[in-house]
């Protein structure tokens, strides 16, 4: 499914093409290569004085800690994310106060490599926070930020209506000129 990004100016094609589908390939699984690899691209993300407050746990489908991450997802999330080949959990230690805004780029980072290695991302809010943190034993600093679902999209994958609704929907932005507090930029 070809959903490439409507732009004023040309894009680099990872970040034109870039979506966030729900249907994945249930008979997908991940080389260790390539979730080597997005961990890799989201250590080299900027940090504040360098302090690289992301963690990441990563769980497989078919593995024990993917059951207990995906119990962490709401309902709805639930409906699909269990045909992602994993789950991965986000979590910011409290290093200072840019720990959110970095782990947030270290993501933007694995997202970009997750396009490169033509896998699907989607990245769910909608999730336990408290559970996660209880199932998977974090720390008091450490701060579940966000579930990510990361496999091989399918188009024929199954899907409620609501959801397949949003699959075949266009992808919509605010413009631009709705981005900024102040117009700045002459196009």
């Amino acid at each position: 499914m070809n959903k490439l990004a409507t732009t004023q100016v040309p894009l680099h094609p990872l970040l034109a093409r870039r979506w966030s589908p729900r249907a994945f390939d249930r008979a997908h699984a991940l080389a260790p290569e390539q979730l080597t690899a997005l961990i890799e691209a989201a250590r080299w993300a900027p940090s504040s004085n360098n302090t690289q407050p992301w963690r990441f746990l990563v769980a497989n489908r078919g593995e024990a800690a993917f059951d207990e991450l995906f119990g962490t997802l709401n309902p709805g999330n639930q409906q699909w994310a269990g045909a992602a080949s994993a789950l991965i959990l986000v979590v910011a230690e409290a290093t200072g106060p840019f720990a959110l805004y970095d782990t947030g780029l270290a993501v933007g980072n694995l997202v970009a490599q997750a396009g490169h290695e033509d896998l699907a991302v989607h990245q769910m809010g909608g999730f336990d926070k408290a559970a996660a943190a209880e199932r998977f034993q974090l720390a008091e600093n450490q701060q579940p930020v966000v579930v990510i679902a990361v496999g091989r999209h399918d188009v024929d994958a199954p899907l409620s209506e609501t959801f397949a609704e949003r699959e075949r929907a266009p992808r919509t932005r605010l413009t631009v000129d709705e981005l900024l507090l102040r117009q700045q930029i002459s196009a």
